[in-house]
């Protein structure tokens, strides 16, 4: 009976025990808790807010375990994926092994038949006496066996073609934009053994002083074996579809050797500017030959593109100034300079333009040949604000000059320095015209050129977008002011002359010339003579130091200056008699207006006030005392005569009367002396 009572016993004593301890584990926790509180919370453990915050710390803790936990699986679920990838990436690699080695045996394979067939190709082209070096060397041609041949190269140019496409060509340079095509490139191996062999190195054939030497010689083989490419590739080449020129693909080739060569030599002719100018003008001389004789493509590079590079380019920009200064000091210093270089052909010189204008214009001309080519546009403007720029300066020696010579402006050389700038204004304004300067003007205005429109408002720049003014009038305008100031300094000066010859004749007593009534046996004032001969002798000077468009300007300003001068200061400060006034008209219908006469068929219209001056002054006594009252009623009756201005219009213009107005009509008419009743 004992043994049953103890085994319940024995069976509940764990589940007391694990109460027990069980309790005993929530006291440690809450004990736990309660020192983790106190710990975190400290004093402040009955503060709702520090709690929240422990609160929501411990979220973001759960929150930062859960991502860790969810990468975890996923990182497991690739890594089995991985797993049973790996067999198929071990297949793929072995695969890939077998293609590359198959590669390097296709690769040799082509290696070994573009040998064999590349020295095939040499031995035919050896038979054709490739490559022609000189031009006697056209006639050599094979005899017998020309039809095998011919074969035999159809058949190595073609195959050379199909191995080009099967085997992977070296990358295109920046020059090309394409690889030359196998056959080419093997025809260009002797030329290339000799250009390295004669222009680089050490050798006297590789000169920097002679650039000449190894262009002209690129020019002579492009030339010398044009023929047989046209007539012997060419056919090969369309046969085989590959829309190819031999003669332009022979000429690239060739190009490259000189691109490379220019490019080393440029660089170091950098601190040498003579030797870098004469490379300069043989590159220009190349590229133009290039293009015209030998008809390479304009969209194919040549070897402008290696003066672009911004080191050579400020190099050029920099030698071009300092050589036109330097020839600008020369040809204004010399003696010839302000002589006209076609004096003796004066009729077929209408601008008589001084020798150092002419020089210093075509030296800009030059200039403006050298960088016309050129396809950046923005290379372009720079030599156009260089060309600005030396306009500028020679216009302001030419100011210079001037002044040095403005206290008798009627020299010789005053006059050449006016038809300097005439003569570069006229020019200017051609340019302006000019399709490749408008070129250049749509190139800045796209660009926004500050050196070339710098100052220009929003106006002038739509001005200029419309083509309705040029990049070079801000030039103009300043010429135009030069010009302009020098012929009223001319002017004056004639003028200062004559008046001082016709102070005599402004103080003749006109109111005491007895009538005389035949004309025929009049002559010339004897107080006129003076001052028609200085006159005469003016207008034969300027006619033959003036340009024609100037010495029109200048005797028609000397032409307006002399009728005010008379009007004012001989007629209107005199009276006059029938003598007088037929006098009067007789110096100046017989005398003055013919010495204007040769450069103007009715040379009286330049002398209005003058001429109808002395028709009023010559009218009939009954004609005058008319129109003096038709005037006088008229100045006394405002009104009326406003209403009646017509009328009184029509009877001056009657008379021939156009330029007086009525007033002055009435004024000149009271200078008579003759008058009924006087």
């Amino acid at each position: 009976m004992a043994a049953p009572s103890d085994e319940p016993r024995q069976k509940s004593l764990p589940e007391h025990v694990d109460d027990e301890s069980g309790a005993l584990w929530e006291d440690e926790r809450g004990l736990h808790v309660v020192d983790f509180l106190t710990n975190k919370a400290g004093d402040d453990l009955k503060s709702h807010k520090n709690i929240g915050d422990i609160l929501e710390s411990l979220k973001e803790e759960n929150n930062v375990l859960s991502e860790q936990v969810n990468l975890l699986i996923r990182n497991g679920k690739n890594l089995t994926h991985l797993q049973g990838v790996q067999p198929s990436k071990n297949h793929l690699g072995r695969m890939l092994n077998q293609i590359q080695t198959i590669e390097r045996h296709m690769k040799y394979l082509s290696c070994l038949q573009l040998i064999e067939e590349c020295s095939d190709f040499e031995k035919i082209l050896a038979q054709l006496h490739w490559p022609n070096i000189s031009p006697t060397a056209q006639s050599l041609a094979p005899v017998g066996n020309h039809q095998e041949l011919s074969v035999q190269l159809e058949l190595l140019v073609t195959q050379l073609l199909a191995l080009q496409t099967t085997y992977p060509s070296a990358p295109p340079t920046a020059v090309s934009q394409s690889p030359i095509c196998l056959p080419i490139q093997i025809m260009l191996l002797p030329f290339r053994k000799r250009f390295r062999y004669h222009f680089c190195g050490n050798r006297q054939t590789s000169s920097l002083s002679k650039p000449e030497w190894y262009l002209t010689q690129v020019l002579l083989w492009m030339s010398n074996n044009s023929t047989f490419m046209e007539e012997k590739i060419q056919p090969i080449l369309e046969g085989a579809e590959t829309h190819l020129s031999a003669r332009v693909e022979l000429c690239r080739g060739l190009l490259a050797l000189v691109q490379e060569k220019v490019a080393s030599d440029a660089l170091r002719l950098l601190y040498d500017d003579a030797l870098f100018c004469h490379l300069v003008e043989e590159v220009l001389q190349f590229e133009k030959e290039l293009r015209s004789k030998l008809s390479y493509p304009p969209a194919l590079p040549g070897l402008l593109h290696l003066l672009l590079e911004n080191t050579v380019l400020q190099k050029w920009l920099t030698v071009e100034k300092k050589m036109a200064v330097e020839k600008m000091d020369a040809m204004l210093s010399s003696e010839g300079a302000w002589s006209c270089q076609y004096k003796e052909m004066c009729d077929m010189d209408e601008l008589r333009a001084p020798d150092c204008a002419e020089t210093f214009m075509m030296l800009l001309q030059v200039i403006t040949e050298r960088y016309r080519y050129l396809t950046c546009p923005s290379a372009q403007l720079k030599f156009l604000g260089l060309q600005k720029e030396l306009l500028d300066d020679f216009r302001i020696r030419l100011t210079q000059v001037m002044k040095e010579d403005s206290r008798y402006p009627l020299s010789a050389r005053y006059c050449a320095i006016l038809n300097a700038v005439n003569y570069i204004s006229t020019i200017l304004r051609d340019w302006g015209d000019n399709v490749f300067f408008l070129q250049l003007q749509q190139a800045a205005v796209s660009l926004n050129d500050e050196v070339l429109l710098g100052g220009l408002g929003l106006m002038e720049l739509g001005q200029l977008a419309a083509l309705e003014g040029s990049l070079f009038d801000s030039l103009l305008a300043l010429l135009d002011r030069l010009k302009g100031d020098m012929m009223g300094r001319l002017l004056d000066w004639t003028m200062r002359e004559f008046k001082e010859k016709a102070k005599p004749y402004s103080q003749n007593r006109w109111l005491s010339f007895p009538s005389q009534q035949d004309q025929s046996s009049m002559s010339l004032s004897s107080s006129a003579c003076p001052m028609m001969l200085c006159l005469r002798d003016r207008l034969l000077s300027l006619h033959q130091l003036l340009g024609l468009s100037l010495f029109q300007l200048t005797w028609q300003g000397l032409a307006e200056r002399l009728d005010h001068f008379l009007y004012q200061d001989v007629i209107l400060a005199n009276h006059f008699s029938d003598g007088g006034a037929a006098q009067l008209h007789f110096d100046m219908s017989r005398n003055l207006f013919p010495l204007f006469g040769q450069y103007c068929k009715r040379p009286e219209n330049f002398f209005k006030h003058v001429k109808e001056a002395c028709i009023i002054l010559r009218l009939s006594v009954g004609s005058a005392i008319l129109l003096r009252n038709v005037l006088e009623e008229a100045e006394e009756e405002t009104d009326a005569g406003d209403h009646e201005r017509p009328t009184l219009m029509s009877t001056l213009h009657e008379l021939g009367v156009y330029c007086l107005a009525p007033c002055d009509v009435l004024y000149v008419l009271r200078l008579r002396v003759s008058w009924p009743g006087q």
